[in-house]
């Protein structure tokens, strides 16, 4: 008896160090324990409730999103400009319920945020858009996430406004489509090249916040490009079709400033220009 006791919790010790837990810094993979939905007991107010790993969604002072407030913005040009070096490589869409995700699957390029570089991992969808520029939301919002070898993260989002396709939304479609379609989790795309993701300006906002999404972790740089492209109603109705119901408008509601500082880079100043 002693000799069986000993070996079940050997076996037992054995499982519990070939599964570690999933970092805590990481994106919530499948949506189903939180909805977008306001008023309901999983909805974005109780996130931080949810799980004790969640709590800096409810309790955390540098959350995102945020609303861009000119009047709070520094224009600080020493930031210079996005260095951005992407390149092909091997893909996978994902479905995660609450938003379609581009996940790249090799080495498909960095970004370099002061004198640090952090490698692309994904880009996913948010509709309508998450961040505000002077209180005025847009259509979509894309986020492109990038992971220092730390684990630090740093994203950059794009906003959308209704009107002429989008050129990298429109190489996905017929995949987004087929996730749709058939249901499955994840199809693998092949070789998709980060840099038809296009940003189309050199200005951008910076501050300090976190993920948007559970477990809401802080110490996300973000970078907001101050240019707003443009997407289709199609193809917004193509993201927002794909997802689960409870995610069709996958936006978490503004969190607060506080003391936070906002800096704008440009490369020539004259005034911080309308986000356009």
């Amino acid at each position: 008896m002693k000799n069986t006791t000993i070996l079940y919790l050997f076996f037992l010790l054995f499982f519990f160090i070939s599964c570690p837990p999933k970092t805590s810094s990481q994106e919530v993979e499948d949506e189903r324990e939180f909805s977008y939905i306001e008023g309901s007991p999983n909805g974005p107010e109780h996130w931080g409730e949810l799980h004790e790993e969640w709590k800096a969604c409810g309790k955390g002072d540098m959350q995102s999103p945020i609303d861009l407030i000119h009047e709070r913005v520094r224009v600080v040009p020493t930031l210079g400009r996005l260095k951005r070096s992407y390149k092909p490589s091997n893909a996978t869409i994902k479905n995660r319920g609450h938003d379609i995700m581009l996940e790249w699957e090799g080495d498909a390029g960095s970004l370099w945020i002061n004198g640090s570089e952090y490698l692309l991992k994904q880009c996913h969808w948010h509709a309508p858009s998450e961040h505000t520029v002077n209180g005025k939301r847009f259509a979509l919002e894309v986020h492109m996430v990038h992971q220092r070898t730390d684990g630090k993260i740093a994203v950059v989002g794009i906003m959308y406004k209704i009107g002429r396709p989008d050129s990298f939304l429109k190489e996905l479609e017929e995949r987004i489509n087929e996730v749709e379609v058939t249901r499955e989790d994840e199809i693998n795309v092949g070789v998709i090249d980060p840099r038809h993701v296009k940003i189309g300006s050199r200005k951008y906002y910076r501050y300090m916040g976190s993920l948007t999404t559970p477990p809401c972790t802080q110490g996300v740089t973000w970078t907001i490009v101050n240019k707003t492209r443009t997407a289709s109603k199609a193809q917004l109705k193509l993201l927002r079709d794909a997802v689960h119901d409870d995610a069709k408008n996958n936006a978490r509601p503004l969190q607060a400033i506080n003391e936070r500082e906002i800096k704008f880079y440009t490369p020539r100043y004259f005034g911080i220009h309308k986000h356009y």
